[in-house]
């Protein structure tokens, strides 16, 4: 599947691709458990992580898709790897965050 962004300039996929299917992961392997564990069903649970899934998704695609400029300005190395750090520390944090009610 060719992906263009909204001025019709193909667009990478992997980045999209990658954003959609760690979103897949983390709400349907923390979600259910953790929905469960402050008292919903399994079946809202998993509408839940639905739910959340395709709202991840579709805010992905509207950003890194829809919104892409391929020509656009860039940041500099070292700007672009600490926001990498920043981000996996927030991921990382997130996952402990999840965990608790697993405990």
């Amino acid at each position: 599947m060719r992906l263009r962004n909204s001025d019709g300039a193909p667009v990478d996929p992997v980045p999209f691709y990658v954003v959609a299917a760690t979103a897949f992961l983390v709400c349907f392997a923390f979600g259910p458990l953790y929905g469960m564990a402050v008292g919903a069903s399994l079946t809202l649970a998993l509408v839940g992580s639905g739910l959340v899934f395709v709202g991840t998704t579709v805010g992905a695609y509207h950003r890194l898709v829809r919104q892409h400029n391929p020509e656009g300005p860039r940041a500099p190395a070292e700007v672009r790897l600490r926001n990498i750090l920043y981000a996996a520390a927030v991921l990382v944090g997130l996952m402990l965050l999840l965990a608790l009610p697993l405990l």
